[in-house]
């Protein structure tokens, strides 16, 4: 059945469903994937479908198709081709004509450079434009036999705007979309079967192979996996049983291709998380057996002159690499001085070395600025060093100081080691009692546990006067006591939002009561944030106003551990949002996301990025491709609504990175919230923890000594006392499942 019509208004939209009334009255429903459903309002359409009864919306009009009522191009080129005007379009489309302007813009674009208002500039975004638009188009008529989503179309389209030939690729193997970021095996594997794969094909067992092997290894933690749960998790994804022959071929292929290692014990390990394991391994070993000769012959002398006092464990520290150690691992707690025993081992060095050759470095920009500052030497972050000299074989440095080491997974330890002289001197700082890295690997505690390295263990605790007390109390989490949380501190409060007679009424209550009570709860525990974020706005709005982004970045942070939920980032940060920049000039939504001017982000990805370094910027010098690393925190400071673009400031890099509207919400999201896990490594003047047994699963030790130790000068916990009382006394007894461990 045909109906021909005018969209008046949209009633209902969600990844390209929408349901939308004509201007005739009638209603309408369907999926639209070419553009935008907002971009079809007003249009004439025709659509081909039949009529149904929707539950709310009555009687509706369900389409199958959906084809707009005008000159096509001329509608695609001004509602969707991004640097068309409804001018431009048409005078293009009078000069060249429908077919030869399609012609032109497929195959001649720089031919419109000859038209009168098209420059570099725009030329290079109707260039991009058009072409993910071709891409869509032919991959949503290639696809959409398969009930592919609109969302999950743009997302391939978006993907493959490079790729030659797409649909065939994806006909002749649908598993490579496993690459694209956001589509998993599981989302790839129900088109290939819809495709026509067979159950049993090659591709599909390796792909699932590669799926649970990520998912083990990569998203919890471990660098390797037993054969036998390697097995299990293919039956369970692939719903098959006793298959274990079919696995064992696929497995033979990838170890002879040597993507995969199989090592003792029957434990498997991705080719490249064995080779940085096995490589950190023989490298650290190695290290451990050198002789640097020592530096003073009476390190009592040179100690006594030193402005920093050691105690005797730091003492051991600057001994040890005295004595001919060109390897030191120097793990401490919260407050037991690695700072101190830091710079005063880099002084002794600097007795041979000049300052020019010693380096200090640590994963994030926070933590790379606060070990420069407080032993005075340079400082990077250890992906910008790794920019920086990639062309050289080495580092042109004698002395390499690592800091915040539980932060830094397998393969990037290893290529920073790779990259470090074998005659150079490395001090590597760090927490054990701190969250475990993000992806693969444990090298701190596994290095720890072997006992591969010379190692001095800071435990002796200085705090600097009674009524400071987030070192002690950090450090009898540490240990599962309960601190004296409830007391008065100079630089720790307790908040108390507590469910009154919880236990009595968890047994009285239905679920939904329960779930009601529980979310009041969390709204209560919001209300007391608020009033924390009240009373510090002024200061950090003075730092913002003052153009002292960095301090202001990391002024006032709230964090949690996890993101969903009432009490998680997803919300926190809408709510927060609305007192921190409540009256932006400017705002671009996407979906449910609002990014305004002057916000604070965080980069959600590491990528290639067009940006600037801050002076560049300001010059107005030619964009550069930089690695954009996940977790760099920084303040959207420009939004350009003509170009579709926004601008971010990231201070503790200096670096300005320009943002596609279209990349907002899988590149960016708001940071006045973050995660427990996001925050490893960074510091801030004060920090505000919601603490709620809705959050109970995340609890532990680790998770509320890392979360504690964030603060600079004051913690707040808001919350459950019952809650925080179970964190503390909740010891992670996570083990990870690593090649250094296997390779004893």
């Amino acid at each position: 059945m045909t109906l021909i019509g005018q969209i008046d208004r949209i009633l209902f939209e969600s990844e390209g469903f929408f349901i939308a009334v004509l201007k005739s009255g009638e209603k309408i429903s369907g999926t639209y994937f070419e553009s935008d459903v907002a971009s079809i309002k007003d249009a004439a359409i025709t659509l081909e479908g039949e009529w149904v009864e929707h539950k709310k919306y009555g009687k509706t009009f369900k389409f199958e198709t959906l084809k707009v009522n005008q000159n096509e191009l001329f509608f695609f080129l001004n509602k969707i081709i991004k640097g068309f005007t409804k001018k431009l379009s048409a005078d293009l489309i009078e000069h060249f004509g429908s077919d030869r302007l399609i012609e032109i813009l497929d195959n001649d674009i720089e031919k419109l450079l000859e038209f009168k208002g098209i420059k570099e500039k725009r030329l290079k975004k109707i260039q991009a434009s058009w072409k993910q638009f071709r891409s869509m188009r032919r991959l949503g008529e290639f696809l959409s036999p398969y009930d592919v989503t609109p969302v999950l179309l743009t997302t391939i389209a978006t993907a493959m705007k490079d790729v030659d030939e797409p649909c065939t690729k994806i006909k002749e193997n649908p598993y490579i979309l496993t690459s694209i970021n956001s589509i998993g095996f599981k989302r790839a594997d129900e088109l290939a079967l819809k495709m026509g794969v067979a159950p049993e094909n090659e591709q599909r067992i390796s792909s699932a192979m590669d799926y649970v092997l990520l998912n083990y290894c990569e998203a919890q933690g471990n660098s390797c996996i037993a054969k036998e749960v390697l097995f299990g998790g293919l039956d369970e994804l692939l719903g098959f049983v006793n298959k274990q022959n079919l696995y064992e071929a696929a497995l033979v292929e990838r170890v002879a291709e040597q993507s995969i290692v199989i090592m003792k014990n029957e434990r498997v390990s991705p080719a490249r998380l064995y080779d940085a394991e096995k490589f950190l391994y023989d490298d650290f070993t190695a290290r451990a057996k050198l002789d640097n000769g020592g530096f003073v012959k009476d390190l009592d002398a040179f100690l006594s002159e030193s402005s920093l006092k050691l105690g005797e464990q730091q003492r051991t520290a600057a001994e040890m690499i005295n004595n001919g150690a060109s390897l030191l691992f120097l793990v401490g707690y919260a407050g037991t001085g690695k700072s101190t025993t830091s710079k005063t081992i880099l002084e002794l060095l600097n007795t041979r070395y000049d300052k020019k050759e010693i380096i200090t470095c640590a994963l994030s920009g926070i933590a790379s600025q606060r070990i420069s500052d407080t032993t005075g030497y340079e400082s990077a972050t250890i992906q910008s060093l790794l920019v920086k000299h990639e062309e050289s074989d080495k580092f042109p440095y004698s002395v390499v100081l690592i800091d915040e080491a539980s932060m830094i997974n397998s393969t990037l330890f290893a290529r920073l080691m790779r990259k470090i002289s074998k005659k150079a001197i490395v001090i590597i700082v760090g927490d054990d009692a701190q969250l475990p890295p993000i992806g693969a690997g444990n090298v701190l505690s596994d290095v720890l546990s072997l006992e591969l390295a010379p190692t001095v263990k800071l435990t002796q605790i200085y705090r600097q006067s009674e009524e400071q007390a987030i070192t002690l109390i950090a450090n009898q989490i540490r240990q599962a006591e309960l601190p004296e949380y409830r007391q008065k501190y100079e630089d720790f409060e307790f908040v108390d939002v507590s469910i009154q007679n919880y236990y009595a009424l968890k047994n009285q209550l239905s679920q939904d009561e329960l779930k009601n009570l529980r979310d009041e709860n969390s709204k209560q525990i919001i209300t007391e944030i608020i009033h924390r974020v009240v009373a510090s706005i002024e200061k950090a709005r003075y730092r913002l106003n003052n153009k002292q982004i960095k301090e202001y970045l990391n002024y006032f942070q709230v964090i949690t551990p996890m993101k969903g939920g009432i009490l998680g980032t997803t919300n926190l940060n809408k709510v927060l949002q609305e007192y921190f920049n409540p009256n932006p000039k400017k705002c671009v939504k996407r979906g449910e996301l609002e990014f305004r001017l002057m916000d604070k982000v965080v980069h959600t990805k590491n990528e290639n990025m067009a940006s600037w370094s801050g002076e560049g910027f300001k010059e107005g010098e030619d964009t550069d491709e930089r690695r954009i690393f996940n977790g760099m925190s920084g303040l959207l400071f420009k939004i350009d609504e003509e170009e579709e673009q926004v601008f971010v400031f990231y201070p503790n890099e200096d670096v300005v990175v320009r943002y596609e509207y279209e990349e907002l919400k899988s590149h960016l999201m708001l940071s006045y919230a973050l995660t427990i896990h996001k925050v490893q490594g960074m510091e801030y003047d004060i920090i505000v923890i919601p603490m709620s047994f809705t959050h109970y699963i995340m609890h532990n030790t680790k998770l509320i000594y890392t979360a504690i130790t964030r603060a600079k000068h004051k913690c707040i916990v808001i919350g459950e006392g019952g809650a925080f009382e179970n964190a503390c006394r909740r010891v992670d007894v996570t083990r990870r499942d690593t090649v250094l461990l296997e390779l004893k």
